[in-house]
């Protein structure tokens, strides 16, 4: 009896043992295969924060401040080129104004946009240490995510989450495709870039100026939901600070407010200007700086201000929504927008006010005041002012293409 005891208590441990080494294996396995799956078959290295402040260390292209808080992964050079054919056109999504936009499908069917940053733009530097240390730093469903970075050589480039509708700018001024952005998509397109910027000037953990909003740089998920991208130009404030100002302007003409133009001062204010331009394009599907009035030689902003002061403010909508708009929410749209591109900053609303009056029905919103470039200019004429030799800024127009 004692023998058969020992014998079956010898049997059920040897069984439990191989069990739990079974399982214990089966587990390791799966988020061995499952790691290997999501990292893309180790496409990509992943470092760890030091890793990666080192590699920029290494490279002898920043200073000490710029080698901080990388938060995002390192993905080699090998890899990128394997997962875009080797860039190839087929594989182009775009060109910015730093260089071309690639769709990268990576082992595992991961989908990344990959912006490769061109050797000959004097800015690129610049952006690639913007994106890189402080847009990780951001999370918000209204801004693109920043997944990742690439520096071999001469070659530095910026991993984004996919989008796969794109810009806005190639709906909203496509004749055929426009049609897809009914009055309730560009309502809450309007809403969430709003959104978004609310959470730059106030809601982040950093308080951060945009510079360069808009349509070409706000990106539709699958779901059309807009997010907000390139913050190459975007600026920190710190503290209290509210204001700066700056002797190299750099931003897109038709999109940037008078002070920040003509004087180099920008704030949460010039931002504001900005997206009270993308308002008053996605109401009426015209381009600011493409926008032609001859009879009264007046830019998009003039004519919207034009029509808001004859009573006519409807004649400003897009044809293609006239079946799906709510004349209401136009009107307060109208209405936001030229309290936006006021030329005073102290007139124009904070995003909070904009959020705020967008989202309710029954304010009365203030009645805004003449805005800025009434009067449509010439691209060569404002550059050639922009650049006498009595200006201390340089004025920098970055290229307004799709993503």
């Amino acid at each position: 009896m004692i023998l058969l005891l020992i014998v079956g208590i010898t049997s059920v441990t040897v069984l439990c043992a191989i069990i739990f080494i079974y399982i214990w294996r089966r587990k390791t396995t799966k988020r061995q295969v499952n790691r290997e799956r999501n990292q893309g078959n180790t496409a990509f290295q992943l470092y760890d924060s030091e890793r990666s402040v080192k590699e920029l260390i290494d490279s002898d292209q920043f200073r000490e401040d710029d080698k901080k808080g990388i938060d995002v992964p390192f993905f080699n050079l090998k890899s990128i080129l394997a997962a875009t054919d080797y860039f190839s056109d087929t594989k182009k999504l775009g060109q910015g104004g730093f260089g071309p936009v690639y769709k990268g499908t990576f082992p595992g069917g991961q989908e990344i946009a990959i912006k490769r940053l061109s050797s000959g733009s004097g800015q690129g530097l610049e952006e690639f240490k913007n994106e890189v240390v402080l847009i990780a730093k951001l999370q918000h469903r209204n801004l693109v995510r920043l997944l990742g970075y690439c520096i071999e050589g001469d070659e530095k480039m910026l991993l984004y989450e996919y989008m796969p509708n794109k810009s806005l700018d190639s709906f909203l001024f496509d004749r055929t495709l426009c049609v897809i952005l009914n009055w309730k998509i560009r309502f809450d397109i309007i809403l969430g870039i709003a959104r978004g910027l609310l959470y730059l000037h106030q809601d982040s953990r950093l308080r951060i100026i945009h510079r360069d909003l808009k349509t070409s740089n706000v990106l539709l998920d699958e779901e059309m939901n807009p997010k907000i991208s390139d913050f190459g130009l975007a600026r920190i404030f710190g503290g209290k600070q509210t204001e700066a100002t700056t002797t190299r302007v750099v931003g897109t003409y038709g999109y940037m407010s008078p002070e920040y133009a003509l004087d180099g001062f920008f704030s949460v204010k010039s931002d504001a200007f900005s997206f009270g331009v993308v308002v008053l394009e996605v109401i009426s599907g015209k381009k600011n700086t493409g926008f032609h009035q001859s009879e009264h030689a007046l830019s998009l902003l003039g004519y919207a201000w034009k029509l808001w002061k004859e009573g006519k403010a409807l004649d400003l909508m897009d044809q293609t929504i006239r079946e799906t708009c709510n004349a209401d929410e136009f009107l307060r749209c109208v209405n936001v927008g030229l309290l936006c591109v006021q030329e005073d900053p102290s007139d124009r609303p904070t995003m909070s006010n904009v959020v705020f009056m967008l989202g309710s029905e029954t304010t009365t919103l203030p009645t805004p005041k003449q805005p800025a470039y009434v009067v449509r200019r010439s691209l060569s004429s404002a550059t050639s002012s922009a650049t006498k030799p009595e200006s201390l800024n340089e004025l920098t127009s970055t290229i307004e293409e799709g993503r």
